[in-house]
């Protein structure tokens, strides 16, 4: 399988303090979800057992930890922005001060993102792309921080290609962050994996995932124990991650510059292993 053409790799970025060097190593992102109706299973509402798994999942290997407080689950019911914050807070609080690695918020309102900067967050993980709410682009500007810019394909017609139409979503992204004034060096890409995709086109997204990197910035790929790995394995949730170490190699093997995961003791070695087939061993 190929990963595309060559492309240079983007300059490295500071997140938190933390410099990331794209293109050295695939970097681990942990999930922290607190909500009482995650997809997955794994809510983590209380705020010490949150910033517990936190800590975990920095000893076994994340190099970032992204909370979320709103299931982004097909069905799963709205909650508005008191709400989410509500839930977000308390377990936002405790995980920094739990890791020293930068921490990122999953939200698509830009309340919640001001709020969640303002108690420590280092970067926002918007999985509308700023298509959602008209007011995170002019936020993510005013306060410079890094930010997930991912592709959602929920509700959208299909062309057919998946990679030209993540690509096409990912660039109208990109035009409103500029026009906004976000700077681009700041912000990574998702292609959104398991975001109104049928089966067939999540798998051409992984198949193909090194032709986005002609857009120029670091990509993130969120295959965790989604569905799509459930209908080819017929496996739940819970039963996912031989699946998702598949998903998480071939991420790598087509340029992924961090993958986001549940279990990361065991993807961390995944992507490690992957690493030094494809970016070379001793690593730099």
């Amino acid at each position: 399988m190929s990963g595309g053409p060559a492309f240079a790799h983007p300059a490295p970025m500071r997140i938190g303090g933390h410099e990331f060097h794209w293109g050295t190593r695939t970097y681990v992102m942990g999930i922290v979800n607190a909500t009482p109706d995650s997809f997955s299973g794994d809510g983590a509402l209380d705020p010490a057992r949150a910033a517990e798994q936190a800590a975990q999942m920095v000893a076994d290997g994340a190099a970032l930890i992204d909370i979320g407080a709103e299931s982004s689950r097909p069905g799963a019911p709205a909650v508005d922005a008191a709400e989410e914050w509500g839930r977000l807070a308390p377990v936002l609080r405790a995980v920094r001060a739990a890791v020293l690695v930068p921490v990122s918020v999953d939200t698509a309102k830009a309340e919640v993102a001001r709020r969640a900067l303002e108690a420590g967050a280092d970067a926002i993980n918007d999985i509308h792309g700023l298509r959602g709410d008209a007011a995170m682009a002019l936020l993510l500007a005013r306060a410079g921080c890094p930010a997930v810019l991912m592709h959602n394909q929920r509700g959208r017609v299909s062309s057919g290609d998946a990679i030209a139409d993540a690509r096409a979503g990912l660039e109208a992204s990109l035009e409103l962050a500029e026009r906004a004034g976000v700077e681009r060096s700041r912000l990574l890409l998702d292609p959104g994996f398991g975001f109104g995709w049928e089966v067939a086109q999540n798998l051409e997204l992984l198949r193909r995932l090194g032709e986005l990197r002609a857009l120029g910035r670091p990509l993130l790929v969120g295959s965790s124990r989604k569905s799509a790995i459930g209908a080819v394995l017929w496996r739940a949730e819970g039963e996912r991650a031989w699946g998702t170490a598949a998903t998480v190699a071939l991420a790598v093997q087509g340029g992924a510059d961090i993958v986001r995961v549940h279990d990361v003791r065991e993807m961390a070695e995944v992507a490690r292993m992957a690493d030094a087939v494809v970016r070379g061993w001793p690593p730099p």
